[in-house]
């Protein structure tokens, strides 16, 4: 169940809260595994404009098997972190997205995935032959997203127009 945001004057709109999420590099990924014991995890990703986020990892490993034991989780980007000493506070924006996250197993949406994170973080470069050489040996992760929500600090949010 997401949660109403208490400091609702901060909310980001959507459309800040997309650009955030379709501009930032890496954020952390928090899962619970089967004994119930929280796991974040800081992954670089991309995101698609609607409401699916991709990742990539090993085949095998912690994370995979707290994804196999519960599927809910919540994925933290912080676009902005400007400490200002003086005010006792920090600058911030920063996004919370919602929803489960699941194990592509979609030739196709594989695929997709893999190609979508190569135009983010190597754009212009033909990504083909390395997503053919490793792709047996590589997991992409959905994360569906049911809910999120864009922050910014009061002061930021102040000293809009």
């Amino acid at each position: 169940m997401q949660h109403k945001m208490r400091r609702f004057k901060q909310l980001l709109p959507e459309a800040e809260t997309k650009e955030i999420l379709r501009m930032a590099t890496h954020g952390v990924l928090s899962l619970v595994d089967a004994d119930g014991m929280p796991y974040g995890v800081p992954l670089s990703f991309v995101y698609d404009g609607g409401d699916i986020i991709y990742f990539h990892c090993a085949c095998a490993g912690h994370k995979i098997d707290c994804i196999s034991a519960n599927a809910s989780c919540s994925f933290c980007v912080v676009a902005q972190d400007l400490i200002v000493p003086e005010e006792f506070t920090t600058y911030f924006r920063c996004v919370v997205c919602f929803g489960r996250v699941t194990i592509v197993s979609d030739r196709e949406e594989l695929e997709k995935g893999l190609l979508l994170l190569a135009e983010k973080y190597s754009p212009g470069i033909d990504s083909e032959a390395e997503i053919s050489r490793f792709i047996n040996n590589v997991a992409v992760l959905r994360l569906e997203i049911t809910g999120m929500t864009g922050k910014e600090s009061i002061e930021l949010t102040r000293s809009r127009p």
